[in-house]
């Protein structure tokens, strides 16, 4: 497997469905149902990127962001934001707080790779 990826979000079926498209394009995955299971992850282990809803109880996709970015370790860390916020302003929050890239659910599978591959320095492949 290639670089670890760690996947959040608070419904295990769109966690396992990113997490499969992920997987199949050579990635490790390991996932967290919410920002505050996130954190622990992040203190514990090491990820190369991580994808997060914005929606989720306990600590919101935002608030787990503003966390990431305020570790010295972490600040670097790229950050997706897959979420069902499709406004300006949410995007425009998802980008304050400190996110990478912000796409609007349901993720296009080639999106999805090729946003993760454009963050990491690798190759994105020629779309199908």
């Amino acid at each position: 497997m290639g670089s670890k990826i760690l996947v959040v979000d608070d419904s295990k079926i769109v966690m396992s469905l990113h997490s499969y498209i992920l997987e199949n394009a050579g990635y490790a995955c390991e996932g967290a149902p919410n920002g505050y299971a996130a954190l622990e992850r992040l203190f514990t282990g090491r990820f190369d990127l991580v994808v997060t809803d914005v929606n989720m109880p306990r600590m919101d996709g935002y608030a787990l962001i503003e966390k990431i970015r305020e570790q010295p370790d972490l600040q670097s860390l790229p950050i997706i934001v897959i979420s069902t916020e499709e406004e300006a302003r949410d995007q425009q929050r998802g980008f304050e707080a400190g996110a990478n890239v912000y796409i609007v659910k349901p993720a296009k599978p080639h999106e999805l790779v090729t946003n993760v591959k454009m963050l990491l320095g690798e190759k994105a492949d020629a779309p199908a």
